[in-house]
């Protein structure tokens, strides 16, 4: 098999990420070499490749259902947001500019060729590259110099699937809606649909995938089902659930962050039998959990000032039992923050730990390894705060700070760590014996029984092969004609 295929979907977590990563995983386990690519992500959950690339998290997540290594061609540009209407551009996996909205489309045309070349560096090497779309491709009002959802398309002649979450409602519109809006070229590459996250009676279903396809020319691939369970290495905060654990006998707070990175550092946690994780902008949650996580943010001084506007920094400081902080969170903890880089403020952390951070104008992004609470740990680092402490996690009484993400990926660092607090609050918590590689693997494998179980697959194949059919209607009005890049 040889070919390509964009992923779309009518809205943000319509299932993308998802839908990607089982599709990868269900070629990948026919024989077939897979790469994941998505031109234009923005997300401030992030990770650091062998090589010191930094991409989204969810194409490592994608790139580990192929079985591959993740690389910068399969994210080419990153955005992440480091306050309102500010966001720094990473280009294969470096920074390459900081931009507002605005700024950012008279920034795309320099874009253009770097995405191409990554899309096709990556076609050279693999059978098949399944691309993931940014938003909706009917963003009319962003169409213009479009570099991840039609544009891209138009320009690579990718045939494109378009989700639509009807657990929203309304999925019908939305789908037919999106096509309607695009103009006739970008209409000729839209090839069927996907339905997902449904929860009903097929049979009631079915009459409106029929009309659908009389309203459009276009089959539904597949309608999938409603998936419970854990989302591991979620795309960014809006497919957070509140509801994703099972009460548990240790109690674990992430205290959610306007601006919060990366927190995909506590999926290890909720992996663990008898630990119940859930996010909060509560105190009284702060107080009375078992431990409570700072986690990492792209605006470190904006939501520290957030953090005490409502009252959390009180809630810390009045708290009688552990805390970690990572990263930006770490930094939060320490005395002071020096930030001419992010914010071009300095600002008084809360003093729970002996740390100064000052920020520097070069990224550190590495792999990282170590000892961490005397057994050996890895992790990696994304970060312009320089800490003045050497040391991979450093302590104070109940409080613990580490500028590492992924370290409690790590199955001996996370249940030293998670022993430690059932000791210190008196919790008889039993540690888990299951490798939390085993975990994400698991759920590589369920993403891919789900997708398989519920798509056509001779038409789905044929569409990566064959590309979108010659002669599909176009949908009035159409859109306004835009350029291709």
């Amino acid at each position: 098999m040889k070919g390509a295929i964009l992923i779309t979907g009518t809205a943000s977590d319509a299932g993308k990420s998802v839908v990607v990563a089982a599709l990868c995983r269900w070629l990948t386990r026919q024989g077939v070499r897979v790469a994941p690519f998505k031109a234009q992500n923005m997300s401030l959950n992030s990770t650091v490749t062998r090589s010191g690339a930094e991409i989204g998290r969810a194409q490592a997540m994608q790139a580990a259902a192929c079985g591959i290594e993740p690389e910068a061609a399969m994210n080419p540009v990153l955005i992440k947001p480091s306050g309102n209407r500010k966001s720094q551009v990473l280009v294969m996996g470096k920074p390459y500019a900081d931009a507002t909205a605005r700024s950012y489309q008279e920034l795309k045309h320099e874009l253009k060729q770097p995405v191409i070349e990554a899309l096709n560096e990556l076609r050279s090497r693999f059978d098949v590259v399944v691309c993931e779309g940014a938003g909706s491709p009917a963003e009319i009002n962003l169409r213009e110099g479009d570099l991840a959802n039609m544009g891209l398309a138009r320009a690579a002649d990718l045939p494109v699937l378009v989700i639509g979450d009807i657990d929203r409602g309304g999925v019908f519109p939305s789908l037919y809606g999106t096509l309607a809006l695009l103009e006739p070229e970008d209409q000729a590459l839209i090839a069927g649909f996907l339905i997902n996250k449904f929860r009903g009676d097929p049979s009631i279903l079915a009459p409106g995938l029929d009309m659908l396809k009389n309203l459009t020319g276009r089959d539904t691939l597949g309608v999938l089902p409603w998936l419970d369970g854990p989302f591991i290495d979620a795309e960014d905060s809006l497919a957070l659930r509140q509801d994703h654990t099972t009460p548990g006998t240790l109690d674990v707070a992430v205290i959610r962050l306007r601006w919060m990175s990366n927190f995909t550092d506590v999926d290890a946690l909720a992996a663990e039998p008898g630990v119940s994780v859930r996010y909060t902008r509560s105190p009284a949650d702060v107080e009375r959990a078992d431990l409570v996580v700072l986690p990492g943010t792209k605006a470190t001084v904006e939501d520290l000032k957030r953090l005490r506007a409502d009252g959390l920094d009180q809630a810390l400081l009045r708290r009688r039992g552990p805390i970690l902080g990572i990263c930006g969170g770490y930094q939060m903890l320490g005395d002071r923050i020096e930030d001419g880089v992010e914010s071009d403020e300095s600002a008084t952390g809360l003093r729970l730990l002996d740390v100064n951070t000052t920020f520097a104008p070069e990224k550190l992004l590495r792999q990282v390894s170590g000892t961490v609470l005397g057994v050996p740990a890895t992790g990696y680092e994304i970060r312009h705060g320089r800490v003045d402490r050497a040391e991979p996690l450093i302590q104070r009484e109940d409080v613990l700070g580490t500028a590492w993400h992924g370290l409690l990926e790590g199955d001996e660092v996370r249940r030293k760590l998670l022993s430690w607090v059932a000791d210190r609050t008196g919790r008889d918590w039993t540690p888990g014996t299951r490798a939390f590689k085993d975990v994400r693997e698991a759920h590589l494998d369920r993403l891919a029984d789900w997708f398989g179980a519920n798509v056509d697959p001779a038409a789905l194949t044929d569409l990566i092969q064959r590309g979108a059919p010659e002669g599909l209607p176009t949908i009035p009005p159409g859109g306004a004609a835009c350029s291709v890049f």
